[in-house]
């Protein structure tokens, strides 16, 4: 149910938040959430790291937002020494500028390293989208008890976890689910990107960082090339969100042979939602972007593979069934995980012809819509509102 919320009285106090967010997801909800705050504090500073979205919405960042940008345990090391430095510094100016209020957005791994000498000093501190922590590493609950006054969580059963543990925690529903419509339209979508309305188009997500890129874009293409001779009218599309991933892709598109349409950030930061939006069935990297093909009721392939090593120490101590949201939400494959060594052309394709057939789609887009309904609370204005009763020891 989507719950409204107004604001109270504009609070005319100066304040200053300190926001960091690591990644494009998460600066899709700061620019949200800073949007909502300053409708409660109009004086508002927010400053830390921001992406585009939250510049646009009046944060201030000290470091790019993708230097944060890091997946998995092996290939954060190589970036150990710069990430300790920008987390040392960000301490230093966020205790120095006396902020009222730290938010860390995601990026569990760098806020939560953060969070707890801010709260040492006396600072109240909030965390933005829970870790995973009640999938793998549940004893990480014990230093977020210490480091986190507020937990904002995006999925009804992260807050059970959290009740069960004794730390305040609010659910706040995903602002995604509040800002698109419960029916996708397709055709909008397609001409936006000045696409075939008759044709039919598999989208290919293979990530937003250069590593997942660099794993899955080969056997995503090689399966792509297999499906066109399978089915020479299908089409393919592939969003690239910076000039970097753009030519990281382009590369591997043109060592792989397939014909492909790469539509940049040209077409706006949420060029990756258009995509989808656009297409018939999706095969994405795991991660927040199935969240988004949930919403917009696309039949979707989930892919994961990480550096060896990175899978192993997951594996041994993952919790969870699925790696996926819209089966972890429906507690039920609901759509196809292909993991690590199951990551093959062959999988890929049997996968995305199957997501073709017309009843498998019409099962999906209703249950689909069951929880996109769920995860509707108005999620900005309720976060804005739970960080504005943190603020008054409400």
């Amino acid at each position: 149910m989507n719950n409204s919320i107004n604001p109270t009285t504009p609070n005319q106090r100066p304040i200053t938040i300190g926001i960091v967010a690591g990644e494009i997801s998460g600066d899709t909800l700061g620019a949200g959430l800073i949007t909502a705050l300053k409708q409660r504090y109009p004086n508002a500073r927010f400053v830390g790291i921001c992406g585009a979205q939250m510049i646009a919405a009046g944060g201030e960042t000290w470091f790019p937002l993708e230097r944060l940008s890091v997946m998995g345990l092996v290939e954060v090391l190589g970036r150990i020494k710069e990430l300790f430095a920008i987390r040392d510094e960000l301490v230093q100016r966020f205790i120095a500028q006396k902020i009222d209020v730290f938010i860390g957005i995601d990026a569990p791994d760098f806020n939560l390293r953060v969070a707890p000498q801010l709260k040492q000093a006396g600072i109240k501190t909030v965390h933005y989208v829970s870790p995973s922590v009640w999938a793998w590493r549940q004893g990480r609950i014990h230093g977020i008890k210490a480091a986190i006054d507020l937990m904002l969580c995006l999925l009804p059963f992260e807050k059970q976890f959290y009740d069960q543990h004794q730390l305040k925690a609010v659910f706040v529903g995903h602002p995604l689910a509040d800002s698109l419509p419960l029916s996708n339209d397709t055709q909008s979508a397609r001409q936006q990107l000045a696409l075939d309305s008759q044709q039919r188009y598999i989208a290919l997500l293979p990530g937003s960082r250069g590593g997942e890129v660099g794993r899955l874009a080969q056997p995503l293409f090689e399966a792509a090339l297999l499906l066109k001779k399978q089915q020479p009218q299908l089409n393919f599309i592939i969003p690239a969100i910076n000039n970097l991933r753009k030519a990281q892709i382009s590369e591997l598109l043109a060592q792989s042979g397939l014909q492909a349409q790469i539509f940049d950030d040209s077409y706006g930061a949420g060029v990756g939602r258009l995509v989808m939006a656009a297409a018939d069935v999706v095969v994405l990297a795991s991660g927040t972007a199935t969240l988004e093909a949930m919403l917009l009721k696309k039949p979707m392939v989930v892919v994961y593979k990480l550096q060896w090593l990175t899978y192993l120490i997951v594996r041994l101590m993952a919790k969870a069934k699925y790696i996926s949201l819209p089966n972890l939400l429906a507690n039920q494959m609901l759509v196809p995980e292909l993991v690590q060594g199951a990551v093959t052309a062959d999988n890929i394709s049997q996968a995305v012809a199957q997501g073709l057939q017309p009843q498998q789609q019409q099962q999906l887009v209703s249950r689909f819509t069951e929880l996109h309904q769920q995860l509707q609370a108005n999620g900005s204005q309720t976060a804005a509102q739970a960080i504005c009763d943190l603020l008054e020891d409400k």
